[in-house]
């Protein structure tokens, strides 16, 4: 079992969260109990790479949601960006903002980063994919993007 900050392993229970999403929604790990889903942390909405992510992941919603997998995207950015993001690129899943921090730091994805030498904090893009139960089923840390949303696909069929 994992002690927090960022050692969790396949099969921990996930650690709790409740933030606001995109569409005046809210999300929680709560309201998730009994639904497999996908929970994946971006960098920074409307990025080339973020946006490459979350538009393969809402390809997939129709695929995701005949085996019954939900997506939730999580950032720290402000929700007025996040709306914007979801706008602009006609994301229907929840984008969650986590502007506090405290689910990135339960789940360990908020890292120590380097950027031409200079350390910074930044969010490792990460997956997580968690059962009905609320057990992490699988975990994906530095993702590529091009590709993810098709393993992740093969991984939930597997749940």
């Amino acid at each position: 079992m994992s002690s927090g900050k960022g050692d969790l392993s396949e099969g921990d229970a996930a650690p709790d969260f409740a933030l606001p999403a995109s569409g005046e929604r809210t999300v929680s790990l709560s309201a998730m109990r009994g639904k497999p889903f996908v929970l994946y942390f971006y960098p920074k909405a409307n990025t080339p790479g973020c946006t490459r992510e979350a538009c393969a992941f809402e390809e997939a919603l129709p695929a995701l949601g005949k085996i019954g997998i939900a997506v939730i995207g999580v950032s720290r950015d402000p929700m007025k960006p996040i709306e914007t993001f979801a706008k602009k690129y006609g994301l229907t899943f929840p984008l969650a903002s986590d502007a506090e921090g405290k689910a990135s730091e339960a789940y360990g994805t908020w890292v120590e980063k380097s950027m031409y030498g200079r350390k910074h904090m930044g969010m490792e893009r990460s997956t997580f994919l968690i059962d009905r139960n609320g057990r992490i089923a699988r975990i994906w840390r530095k993702v590529k993007v091009d590709g993810h949303a098709a393993e992740v696909m093969a991984a939930a069929k597997a749940l």
